[in-house]
């Protein structure tokens, strides 16, 4: 008996547990505190992260690669909501874009409030139109985003390769312009020379130029275009749409040097021809801007662009405001003549009023 008594005991000592030590007991918590400050971080951070993303443009690493068909855009905005649609802060037509309301007699015309994103009027603003000279909005675009105003252009014998006759601000060869003055020439005086000039120093050749131009168009959604010049001189494979022109026409106002030039009437160069001070003096060709036309009342025409050629017709892109201050580009496209195209654009500024 006594023998079983001592190996129960020890069968009883062997079964009794072990309590772990304290220092392990502690580590456990340690554990359990850090794993809390770091899902606490990861919270803080996440925050922080759509916080940068609501507030701030996030630039893609390629800006422009048409063959991505997913970035290739210039930007995207991003917020903590959704991600802004191209054609978030466009005027898009609803449908309904054969308006023939006003009884125009030009091939093309179209009206959009800036402010509203509403389409004022629209007749054949899809149609394959020939721009002439509001060509020149784009290759001014262009040139914007590539150069800063105050370099100094030597101009080439490319500002001669151009049809004889054809508008110019008589620039030679051999002549020192800044880039700025040679967009007044472009786009006040509508010199072909300025557009060829400025073609050459952006980009390299003419060609390249264009190929830029093109590039523009279809960043910004302008499917229904192609450039074949940097003038607007006619060439079969050299087209738009109302509604192109007005795409280029409301990207091009985001810079204030091209607001400042369309809404001039005149403009004083002085520049450097064979070693000497040059001084030229350019004019609008845009009749709202010289008093050969006058704006219905309660409009206001802040700047533009024309066109002509035989092929295009008599054409005008135009930056107005209503009678409450709100911004509208009009435009019109292949009027019979000058005088056509001004009494048709009063017909379509006044609808900016109703």
């Amino acid at each position: 008996m006594e023998s079983t008594g001592k190996n129960t005991r020890r069968e009883r000592n062997r079964r009794t547990p072990v309590q772990p030590p304290k220092k392990e007991h502690k580590i456990s918590l340690m554990k359990v505190g850090i794993s809390f400050l770091i899902v606490i971080a990861l919270v803080l951070g996440s925050v922080s992260v759509v916080t940068v993303i609501k507030n701030r443009e996030i630039h893609l690493s390629n800006l422009y690669d048409k063959s991505n068909a997913v970035f290739g855009i210039e930007k995207v905005q991003f917020n903590a909501n959704r991600a802004a649609t191209f054609s978030e802060n466009l005027c898009v037509p609803d449908g309904t874009e054969d308006d023939s309301s006003l009884n125009l007699t030009s091939g093309a015309a179209g009206s959009f409030d800036l402010a509203s994103g509403e389409v004022d009027y629209a007749q054949n603003i899809f149609n394959k139109m020939y721009p002439a000279s509001i060509t020149k909005v784009m290759t001014a675009l262009v040139t914007l985003k590539n150069c800063s105003l105050d370099e100094t252009v030597t101009v080439g014998e490319e500002c001669q390769d151009i049809e004889s006759g054809s508008s110019v601000c008589m620039i030679e060869p051999g002549d020192q312009l800044t880039v700025e003055q040679l967009l007044y020439g472009l786009l006040l005086n509508s010199g072909n020379d300025a557009a060829m000039s400025l073609a050459v120093y952006v980009g390299g050749t003419v060609d390249n130029f264009v190929n830029m131009m093109n590039e523009e168009a279809a960043s910004l959604g302008a499917t229904g275009t192609h450039f074949a010049n940097p003038h607007g001189l006619h060439d079969e494979n050299h087209y738009t749409t109302a509604y192109d022109i007005y795409l280029m026409f409301q990207e091009a106002l985001k810079y204030d040097a091209f607001q400042e030039i369309i809404g001039s009437s005149e403009y004083y160069s002085i520049f450097i021809r064979d070693n000497d001070k040059y001084g030229i003096m350019w004019q609008s060709t845009n009749y709202y801007h010289i008093g050969e036309a006058t704006p219905p009342q309660d409009v206001e025409v802040i700047g533009g662009k024309t066109g002509t050629t035989d092929e295009a017709g008599s054409c005008l892109c135009l930056l107005a405001k209503d009678k409450y201050g709100d911004s509208h580009v009009s435009i019109i496209l292949n009027a019979g003549d000058k005088e056509t195209l001004y009494a048709e654009m009063n017909k379509l500024l006044s609808k900016i009023n109703n």
